[in-house]
């Protein structure tokens, strides 16, 4: 798997960051370290005349602040330029995304792996970058031209050219796949790839973790009780990268239909079903039956800070998410299959999943955990949040 750049003056520079509080103007006093094509990525990811009217960046719905998710806790899916306008799923994190093997059926392990989006229609994060501009549900841009053309009148157009050269911007195709090639240049940076969790001081012996949370720790990896590092592998790659908490492989976990989805109130034009409607994920982006209802495993970093989960936000609090794979297939089913996670954990049942082929029953669902055992595993889940401080040793400044 291949290590994103982190050089002496990177690494300096991740250790520098602040406990992802920042904003634009935080984030710009890191950019110094940046090479040239990665602040023209900078510069387009936080451009919000990038959009037809303006008014949203790709920063917009991946804040720095939020672990670069949607800071509009509000809705469970992101609203577009157009404010009338949302999409059908919850915006993941862009964190670590630069360390998804591009999308391909790995025969070994007879699946699909890797890829961008929830459901890996973007084999790259160059092909990602570009679908957000064009969707009438975000960015709203009739076509590449009108993007480009926002580029040619921008600030930052002058650096653009000097990356890429005097005419890089005259050709609309090339100049919007140049404009793709920056942004995914920033987004393998370590603005998104900080690793600077207690987890990360821990594995490197320079913090300890409390009883709990390695007890935590404990049930996250026995195979036996929350077998979560079966796709959320915790310990260091062959190659010496950090535990990323994904095998970025796809998965149907029987999440729910969540009942707050603005998306079930869109014009026909963009959901002719309403409430009807479901997300079948990689099954629709590859046309198979047999991928039906699976979405690509989400990091678990800075999995504290980034609710709502699941590709369609049903869960608000974590602690819901580690009862539903405790419990979904010990409870009763709920008479409605609308019901929210707060009414199904207080009725100790569980709706119907949005989709019921293809869940994964082998590994989760009937992992019987205690009370003390899912407060161990979510003080431990805390522990991979970003931007952590060591505490200073007695006598050192």
């Amino acid at each position: 798997m291949r290590i994103v750049r982190t050089g002496a003056m990177a690494a300096g520079v991740l250790l520098a960051f602040p406990a992802l509080a920042g904003n634009e103007e935080v984030e710009r006093s890191f950019a110094s370290w940046l090479t040239p094509k990665e602040r023209v990525g900078r510069h387009l990811f936080f451009d919000t005349n990038l959009s037809t009217p303006p008014g949203q960046a790709c920063a917009t719905c991946h804040a720095p602040g939020e672990a670069f998710t949607d800071p509009d806790q509000r809705f469970p899916t992101s609203q577009g330029v157009h404010k009338n306008l949302f999409g059908k799923r919850n915006a993941p994190t862009a964190m670590y995304s630069a360390f998804s093997p591009a999308f391909h059926f790995d025969e070994q392990e007879v699946g699909y792996i890797g890829g961008q989006f929830l459901d890996g229609r973007a084999a790259t994060l160059e092909e990602q970058a570009k679908q957000p501009f064009l969707n009438p549900l975000e960015m709203a841009n009739a076509d590449k031209r009108a993007v480009v053309e926002s580029v040619r009148r921008a600030a930052y157009a002058k650096l653009f050219r000097r990356v890429f050269g005097p005419d890089a911007l005259d050709d609309v195709d090339q100049a919007y796949d140049r404009i793709a090639d920056a942004i995914a240049a920033f987004e393998r940076t370590g603005t998104f790839n900080r690793f600077t969790s207690k987890y990360d001081h821990y594995l490197a012996g320079k913090v300890s973790l409390t009883a709990q949370e390695l007890n935590g720790l404990k049930v996250f990896e026995d195979p036996a009780r929350g077998n979560c590092a079966a796709c959320h592998p915790s310990r260091p790659a062959d190659d010496g990268t950090p535990p990323l908490f994904t095998d970025f492989s796809y998965d149907n976990l029987g999440v729910p239909k969540n009942p707050y989805n603005p998306f079930y109130g869109m014009p026909a034009t963009f959901n002719p079903d309403g409430r009807s409607f479901v997300d079948f994920g990689l099954g629709a982006a590859v046309n198979l039956r047999s991928e039906d209802g699976k979405f690509k495993v989400p990091t678990l970093r800075n999995i504290a800070i980034t609710a709502p989960y699941m590709h369609n936000g049903y869960f608000q609090t974590l602690r819901g998410v580690v009862e539903f794979y405790s419990t979904r297939d010990t409870r009763p089913q709920c008479r409605n299959a609308f019901t929210p996670e707060a009414q199904a954990l207080q009725q100790h049942c569980w709706p119907a999943a949005e989709v019921g082929d293809n869940v994964n029953r082998e590994e989760l669902g009937r992992l019987g955990l205690t009370a003390q055992e899912i407060e161990d595993l979510l003080a431990f889940l805390h522990t991979l949040t970003d931007g952590y401080a060591p505490p200073s040793r007695p006598g050192k400044h």
